[in-house]
C-alpha cells in the first residue's frame, strides 16, 4: 500500500491550512488562547522558587498573603484562556471539516461516471465520513495539543534555564534522541493509518452490499458466507487498530524512560556538594518540578502524533479524491431547446480497462421527431450509445451531433437539459412524491404542473390511497412503493421535464400487463413531437418504431422498420421468433 513520505506531510498540512485561512480570525484567537494558557502555567511554575526561598525560607508573610490573593485570579485567567482556545479551535475545526466535506461531496458529483464505475460506493462514503473525521482530529485536537503543550514545554525550559542552565542542559541532550523516535514512529503511524482507512472502506462496502442485497442473501442462504467475509475484514481492521495502539504505547514508554534517565542524571549532578551549595532550595525544587512536569506534555505530544499522522493520512486520501479530474466541460455553446436530430458518425468507444471496443464504427442518423429502437442481446452496445449521447462517457473516435452541432461543443448542462430518461433502474429520493416528480427542475414548477404530470403517468391511480397524496414521503429509493408505482413516478418526472429527446430504457419492464398498457399510452403521448430512443428487449413494445437498429457485439448489423427486418430473415427475425414462437 502507498505510504506518505515525510516531505508530503508538509505539503498536505499546507493544503489543509489553506482551508483554515478562511477562518483565520478564529484560528488566531485560538492560538493566542493556547499560548496564553501555557504561559500562565509556565509563570505559575516560575514562582515556585520565589514561594519557597522568600515566602517559606525567609518567612515573608506579606508575599504569601499576596500570592494567596493572586492565585484565584491567575486560575480565572487560565480558565478563560482555556475556554477561548478550546471553543475557537473547535469552531475553526468544524468549519474546516464542513467545508472539506462539502468540497468532496460536490466533487463526487463532477467526476466522470467512469470514476464511480472503478470505485466502490462504500470506499467513497468512507472518505466523506471516516476520513474527514480523522482530518478534524488533525485540525483541532492534535493542533491544540501541539501548540498548547509545545508552548508549555518551551515555557518550562525557559524557566529551567533561567534558574540553572547547568542542570537544564541535560534535557537538551535527550532532545535529538526523542526526535529520532518521533520521526520513526510518525512513519509507522502514517503507514498503519493508511491501512486502517482502506479497511474501514472495506467494512462500509461489504456492509452496504449486504444491506442492498439483503433479500438475495437470505434467499440464497448466504448469511454465513457474508458473515465470514465481514468477519475477515473486521478482523483486519481490528489488527491494524491494535498495531496503532501498540506503536503509540511503545513510543510513549520509550520517551518516558529516556526522560527518566535525564531526571536521574540531574539528581546525580546535584548530588555533588560543591554544586549543591550553589543552589537554593527553591531553585532546585523548581527545576526538579519542571523536569517531572515535562513528562506529561512530552507524553501528550507523542500520543497526539498518532492523531496528527492519522489526520495527515486521511488528508492524503481526501485530497487524492479532490485531485481527480472532473468531467470535461469544454463546450461553449448553450442551447435552450434543440429540434432533436441525432447523428453518430464513425463512433468507436471502449470502456476503461477493457480490450474489446463496446462500439465499433457506429454510423446512425436519427431525424428529429422520429422514434428509433435499439435492440440486441445484452452487451451489444445499446445502453452505451445513450451513455455517449449524454456524455456520461467520452467516445474514443468519431463524432456525435445534435442538430448538426458536435455534442462536445455544447456545455454539459445545456446538453443534458435536452434529454429526459426513463430507465428500468428506477432512482427515487427519500422525499415526497411531488418533489420526486419535480426533481431537478430549475424553474419554479407549479402544483398544477406536477399534478398534470402525475395524472398523465397514472400516478394519481395509487396516490389517492396514500395518507398525504402527492405529499407522501416514499422512503429511500421509494421502498414504500411497488415497482410499477416507482416507474410511474419516473415517467411523470420525464413528462414534467418536457425535453426534446426522450430515452426509454425498458421503461415498462417493472409493470404488470394492465399498467403496461396504460403507461404505454402515456409514453405515446409523451413521445409526440419528440425524438425518442428506445432500448428494448421485448419487441412487442417497438413494432411501431420509425426505425429499428439491431446491434451485435458493438456493431449495427441490421436496420429498418419492423416488417422489412422480419422479411430479411436475419438477426431481428431470430430474436422475434424466440420471443413469439419459441423457434430459433
Amino acid at each position: 500500500m502507498k505510504t506518505i513520505q515525510p516531505q508530503q506531510t508538509r505539503i498536505l498540512f499546507k493544503r489543509l491550512f489553506s482551508y483554515v485561512k478562511n477562518f483565520r480570525t478564529g484560528f488566531i484567537i485560538a492560538v493566542i488562547g493556547m499560548v496564553l494558557y501555557s504561559s500562565i502555567d509556565a509563570f505559575f511554575f516560575s514562582q515556585i522558587q520565589t514561594f519557597i526561598d522568600e515566602g517559606l525560607t525567609q518567612k515573608n508573610y506579606q508575599l504569601l498573603y499576596y500570592m494567596g490573593i493572586a492565585i484565584p485570579f491567575v486560575f480565572l485567567a487560565r480558565g478563560f484562556a482555556n475556554f477561548l482556545s478550546t471553543y475557537s479551535l473547535s469552531w475553526v475545526g468544524t468549519h474546516v471539516v464542513a467545508s472539506l466535506r462539502q468540497d468532496v461531496f460536490n466533487h463526487l458529483m463532477r467526476v466522470p461516471v467512469a470514476f464511480h464505475d472503478q470505485n466502490s460506493t462504500g470506499d467513497l462514503i468512507a472518505k466523506i465520513t471516516y476520513d474527514i473525521e480523522q482530518v478534524q482530529e488533525a485540525s483541532s485536537k492534535a493542533l491544540m495539543t501541539l501548540v498548547r503543550e509545545g508552548a508549555f514545554v518551551i515555557g518550562l525550559l525557559v524557566v529551567m534555564f533561567y534558574l540553572s542552565w547547568q542542570l537544564s542542559l541535560v534535557f537538551m541532550v535527550i532532545g535529538p534522541v526523542v526526535g529520532i523516535i518521533v520521526r520513526h514512529v510518525s512513519r509507522r503511524f502514517r503507514m498503519v493509518s493508511k491501512r486502517i482507512q482502506h479497511a474501514i472502506g472495506n467494512v462500509t462496502a461489504v456492509s452496504e452490499q449486504m444491506l442492498n442485497g439483503h433479500k438475495v442473501v437470505v434467499m440464497s442462504g448466504a448469511q454465513e458466507q457474508e458473515a465470514d467475509k465481514f468477519s475477515d475484514i473486521n478482523r483486519q481492521t481490528r489488527q491494524q487498530q491494535m498495531k496503532l495502539v501498540s506503536t503509540r504505547a511503545i513510543s510513549v514508554s520509550a520517551i518516558q524512560v529516556i526522560a527518566s534517565l535525564a531526571l536521574a542524571a540531574v539528581l546525580i549532578i546535584a548530588s555533588n556538594p560543591e554544586f549543591l551549595n550553589k543552589l537554593t532550595t527553591g531553585t532546585f525544587t523548581t527545576v526538579l518540578t519542571c523536569m517531572m512536569t515535562l513528562l506529561r506534555p512530552l507524553k501528550q505530544l507523542t500520543t497526539v502524533n498518532a492523531d496528527f499522522q492519522r489526520g495527515m493520512a486521511a488528508c492524503a486520501s481526501v485530497f487524492e479524491l479532490l485531485d481527480q479530474a472532473t468531467e470535461n466541460d469544454s463546450g461553449t455553446i448553450n442551447v435552450e431547446r434543440v429540434k432533436g436530430s441525432v447523428d453518430l458518425k464513425d463512433v468507436t468507444f471502449a470502456y476503461q480497462g477493457k480490450n474489446d471496443a463496446a462500439l465499433k464504427h457506429i454510423n446512425l442518423s436519427i431525424p428529429a421527431g422520429q422514434t428509433v429502437a435499439l435492440v440486441g442481446r445484452s452487451g451489444s452496445g445499446k445502453s452505451t450509445i445513450t451513455n455517449l449521447l449524454t456524455r456520461f462517457y467520452e467516445y474514443d473516435s468519431g463524432e456525435i451531433f445534435i442538430d448538426n452541432k458536435p455534442i462536445k461543443s455544447l456545455t454539459l448542462k445545456s446538453l443534458r437539459n435536452q434529454f429526459a430518461m426513463v430507465s428500468q433502474h428506477v432512482i427515487l429520493f427519500n422525499d415526497t412524491i411531488a418533489n420526486n416528480i419535480a426533481y431537478g427542475m430549475e424553474e419554479t414548477v407549479s402544483r398544477a404542473q406536477i399534478e398534470a404530470a402525475a395524472e398523465a403517468a397514472y400516478v394519481t391511480d395509487f396516490v389517492h390511497d396514500l395518507p398525504h397524496g402527492l405529499d407522501t414521503s416514499i422512503g429511500e429509493n421509494g421502498m414504500n412503493l411497488s415497482g410499477g408505482q416507482r416507474q410511474r413516478i419516473t415517467i411523470a418526472r420525464a413528462i414534467l421535464r418536457d425535453a426534446p429527446i426522450l430515452i426509454l430504457d425498458e421503461a415498462t419492464s417493472a409493470l404488470d400487463t394492465e399498467s403496461e398498457r396504460r403507461i404505454q399510452d402515456a409514453i405515446e403521448k409523451l413521445s409526440e413531437n419528440r425524438t425518442v430512443i428506445v432500448i428494448a428487449h421485448r419487441l412487442s413494445t417497438i413494432e411501431n418504431a420509425d426505425n429499428i437498429v439491431v446491434m451485435n457485439h458493438g456493431e449495427i448489423v441490421e436496420m429498418g422498420d419492423h416488417q422489412s427486418l422480419l422479411a430479411k430473415n436475419g438477426t431481428y427475425r431470430q430474436i422475434y421468433d424466440l420471443q413469439f414462437t419459441g423457434n430459433a
